[in-house]
């Protein structure tokens, strides 16, 4: 997931203790593809690079709800931002 399109930013939600901010993203593949959706993890509190959790095609918007510190529901799917990623190639 380290070279997807970066796309167009269309929403961003913090956590609720201020640690991570997700970003989404939609990208457009152009004439012969639909739009896919990315998911960005920023750390807000340390110097580390954002990290691409979710990936999703034939999406348009994205719907977020952090359920708590570290667990977030991006259009239907929960992830524990520590350790798992949502890519529609390999789910």
């Amino acid at each position: 997931m380290n070279r997807l399109p970066k796309g167009e930013l269309i929403s961003e939600v913090q956590s609720s203790n201020g640690t991570y901010t997700i970003k989404m993203y939609l990208t457009n593949g152009g004439a012969t593809t639909a739009f896919a959706i990315r998911g960005e993890l920023n750390y807000n509190n340390k110097n580390r690079r954002p990290t691409n959790i979710y990936w999703n095609y034939r999406e348009e918007e994205a719907i977020i709800k952090w359920v708590d510190d570290k667990t977030v529901i991006i259009n239907g799917h929960e992830l524990d931002v520590r350790h798992e990623r949502f890519d529609f190639r390999r789910n």
